[in-house]
């Protein structure tokens, strides 16, 4: 059979792992399989995690790091490069470097994470400055939290306007899109701001009031960077991706004590 052309779903994953599944690594795999893609995975940190919290992080040593980027890259290839928990300046730094040698064409989906959803801080602040000045430069998307784009932009993002003054601001850092997310600011409905260098659209969805929301930025991040390795331009990426996870946090099973994770495999269920 003649192997098709075009976009095949290779997505490799550059983040850390989480112990109880529901974020990290873990929740990129599952994303990204469920939704027809292929997940490569480059690990920079092992976190002792659960649902109450991050008790531990042991940060993988940089050249480890790198070794899995070039490996995948050289072997296999990448439709679309995501990022998630990066941890220090100078692995930001060595990604960055990388990326330019093995991968300057590849798409990337920047998921700056900074916080878990319990609170726990995951990045210095050398490592935020590093990933404002490496990474979102030429980013095909960056995708931060309210929280996130704040530190990044320094815009306060309060409100629909503030997600859109953050966009903005991360365009004019170098980004090629910029997806605000809405879920830390208050009210019955969330809403998510998408900016790229063509437009603007807006998402809306109402709130689904739930302890089950352990992933959820590592798991739409991922989403999207399933979609776009696929061949979905920027807007239907975001708009399937918000789609998968909402179905996600509607169907979570309820596990654990604290921040539940939301449940990948919830399209099987409905078989």
């Amino acid at each position: 059979m003649k192997k098709a052309e075009g976009p095949e779903g290779r997505v490799l994953i550059i983040a850390g792992s989480d112990s109880g599944g529901g974020a990290g690594i873990q929740a990129d795999i599952k994303t990204v399989t469920m939704l027809g893609g292929y997940a490569m995975t480059a690990i920079t940190a092992i976190t002792v995690q659960d649902t109450k919290g991050v008790h531990s992080v042991w940060p993988v040593p940089v050249d480890a790091v790198i070794g899995q980027i070039q490996v995948t890259l050289a072997d296999i290839g990448a439709d679309v490069i995501k990022t998630g928990m990066l941890g220090s300046a100078a692995l930001v730094e060595a990604i960055a470097e990388c990326l330019a040698e093995a991968a300057s064409m590849a798409p990337r989906v920047i998921d700056p994470v900074m916080v878990a959803t319990s609170g726990d801080r995951l990045v210095d602040a050398k490592a935020v400055e590093a990933i404002r000045s490496e990474l979102v430069p030429r980013a095909r998307l960056v995708t931060p939290n309210a929280p996130e784009a704040e530190v990044l932009t320094g815009k306060v993002v309060e409100t629909v306007d503030g997600q859109r003054r953050a966009a903005e601001r991360l365009l004019e850092l170098g980004a090629h899109g910029a997806l605000v997310k809405g879920g830390h600011i208050g009210g019955n409905k969330i809403t998510d701001v998408l900016q790229t260098t063509t437009g603007e659209w807006i998402f809306e969805s109402p709130r689904i009031v739930t302890m089950s929301t352990h992933g959820t930025g590592c798991t739409l991040a991922s989403a999207i960077a399933a979609h776009l390795a696929q061949g979905a331009s920027v807007p239907d990426a975001v708009e399937r991706g918000r789609d998968y996870l909402i179905g996600a946090i509607r169907s979570a099973k309820g596990f654990g004590k604290g921040h539940g994770p939301v449940n990948h495999g919830w399209s099987l269920d409905s078989e």
